[in-house]
């Protein structure tokens, strides 16, 4: 696949609905994100059937618009990536189909985009590198090794293997990226996902939907010692995830109430210290299960948290590697991620019958096969 060929990338697994038209060589010739949070605010969370239809409602029209701002016309493209799962699947349907649609009428190859490959493969995205990269250690920079931020050297992409904490509303796992379609799961949630786990909280202390940007604000001005609060698996071997016994003990913690706006902000920080610990530790055992590991790359909602991103660059510089996490609006759910793997897939002459069914389950594992 040359430089120059053009892929056009369609995000609609949740309730963001997004479009982007992105070159192989990375340059993003033109993006949009439409975000859903006042439509499902006063439910407290997303609704799939209010997601659905608004997904139907805007998304053609993102595209044209994404179109219209690259100046091209769909005979310039080389090929159309659209997410195809995990997630809910009316959202899938919509984005498949309409993908699908377009390169039927066009004559263009057609990739399905798995959502969590999409993240993964985000820090191999040339040019974002010298704005993601945390920490490293000084004597862990040699000839080879990746910039430290402000360094002022050229970064290129993140090369393989590394290891990805995947950290969402939807999903919570810590994944070694071995290559594209190669991907080895090291651990996961054995109960709720991190990202729900903040939101649920924040509902406990009386926040707005969506409560991690919430709490973490709320958190800035209580003492995250005040309130003690569990850290499950701290310490435990290997890099599963438990957030459940968090979440009730935050619930108790409320109902001893009455509650002051400080009690409140004493929990919500306690809460968010709790999280980033047992974060940094489970990205530590990580670390030691993968020795040959190029960088730690956070990617999910949860990776804008500033906590978050402390502690796991405070683990990935003691054991002398970087923490990258891609800016923020490339964390959460959009469509340069979704164009970028369909470019990755296609060079490697990986594409999708029109047939392919969404599936609201695709455990990255599965690619390989």
């Amino acid at each position: 696949m040359r430089d120059d060929a053009i892929v056009l990338g369609l995000e609609s697994s949740c309730d963001e609905t997004a479009a982007a038209v992105l070159r192989a060589d990375g340059t993003i010739l033109a993006e949009a994100v439409l975000s859903q949070q006042e439509e499902h605010a006063r439910f407290g969370g997303v609704v799939p059937e209010i997601a659905a239809r608004a997904h139907l409602e805007h998304l053609p029209r993102l595209v044209a618009q994404v179109m219209d701002r690259a100046g091209l016309g769909y005979g310039d493209l080389a090929g159309i990536a659209a997410t195809s799962g995990p997630g809910l699947i009316g959202g899938l349907i919509v984005g498949a189909t309409l993908g699908k649609g377009i390169a039927i009428a066009h004559g263009l190859p057609f990739v399905a985009v798995n959502h969590l490959e999409a993240h993964a493969l985000t820090a191999t995205l040339p040019g974002i590198l010298p704005a993601a990269v945390l920490a490293v250690l000084p004597e862990a920079r040699g000839r080879d090794a990746l910039p430290a931020a402000g360094d002022g050297r050229h970064a290129g992409p993140v090369r393989f293997p590394y290891l990805l904490l995947l950290l969402s509303g939807g999903h919570c796992q810590c994944v070694a990226v071995e290559g594209v379609g190669r991907y080895r799961r090291l651990g996961t949630t054995l109960d709720d996902a991190v990202g729900e786990a903040f939101d649920k909280s924040a509902k406990l202390l009386g926040l707005p939907w969506p409560g991690g940007p919430a709490l973490e604000r709320l958190a800035t001005q209580g003492d995250p010692a005040a309130v003690p609060l569990p850290r499950p698996l701290l310490g435990r071997p290997g890099c599963d995830f438990s957030w459940s016994g968090l979440k009730t003990a935050v619930a108790q913690a409320v109902a001893r109430g009455p509650l002051t706006g400080q009690g409140k902000a004493d929990i919500a920080a306690g809460f968010q210290a709790a999280v980033a610990a047992v974060l940094a530790d489970r990205a530590a055992h990580a670390i030691a299960m993968v020795p040959g590991a190029t960088a730690l790359v956070v990617a999910g909602g949860v990776a804008a948290n500033q906590a978050v991103r402390a502690a796991l660059a405070g683990a990935a510089a003691r054991h002398g590697l970087p923490l990258v996490a891609p800016p923020i609006r490339l964390c959460t759910d959009n469509a340069v991620m979704v164009a970028w793997a369909g470019i990755e897939r296609l060079r490697r002459g990986l594409t999708d019958e029109l047939g392919h069914a969404p599936r609201p389950r695709w455990p990255l594992e599965e690619l390989a096969a």
